[in-house]
């Protein structure tokens, strides 16, 4: 299965060079906000339904309990932690390695927020580290899984809500979707507050 999500992205990302530097048969606004919008809601509509088939789906939601809650405040805690651990080793502004990792996998806020806030370079980093936590949960989820079933959920960050919550549910078991979605949607929310406040105190 993971083979062909990372063909599916490969090939995606070369359709989407090719369109814009030579053909341009499709605007990208309408790729990357209408299509991708469409998208996401018919598969989140899917895996509600999945789950609401599932006859024991409420008594595995009371077993999550405040783990809905608890879990994405962990997680953030732990990227929090990361990102102080990478500013200690690279010598960087602590601060603003805190910045970055606040984003929790969402790229395309951290990115912009932090070009406008502390330029370009660090716009570029947020925006690389974030992708690549995305990417990299993308394809070891297969592995992760072996150790935990809960350890992709917290690879994944504030994209386990979206992007990857369709391989969360595949290789983690239907009954962590509750936790997944809750947990990026808390960090989500979060995001935009915790990357502003920290690039303010850089």
């Amino acid at each position: 299965m993971i083979k062909y999500i990372v063909a599916a992205l490969v090939l995606g990302a070369a359709a989407g060079y090719l369109n814009n530097n030579f053909f341009n048969f499709f605007p990208s606004g309408l790729i990357s906000d209408q299509l991708f919008t469409a998208t996401l809601i018919v598969m989140l509509f899917v895996f509600g339904f999945s789950f609401g088939l599932d006859k024991d789906s409420l008594q595995k939601m009371r077993k999550t309990g405040p783990r809905i809650i608890a879990f994405p405040i962990l997680v953030a805690l732990g990227s929090l932690l990361g990102g102080l651990i990478a500013g200690l080793v690279l010598s960087l502004s602590l601060t603003d390695t805190l910045a970055v990792s606040s984003g929790f996998g969402w790229y395309t806020l951290a990115g912009p927020v932090m070009k406008d806030m502390l330029g370009t370079q660090w716009g570029t980093l947020a925006f690389t580290a974030n992708f690549f936590r995305e990417l990299l949960t993308i394809i070891t989820i297969p592995f992760m899984v072996k150790l935990d079933k809960y350890a992709p959920i917290a690879s994944g960050g504030g994209t386990t809500m979206d992007t990857t919550l369709p391989l969360i549910v595949r290789y983690c078991g239907k009954d962590t979707l509750i936790t997944a979605f809750s947990n990026g949607l808390v960090l989500s929310l979060i995001a935009p507050f915790a990357i502003v406040a920290l690039a303010s105190a850089a």
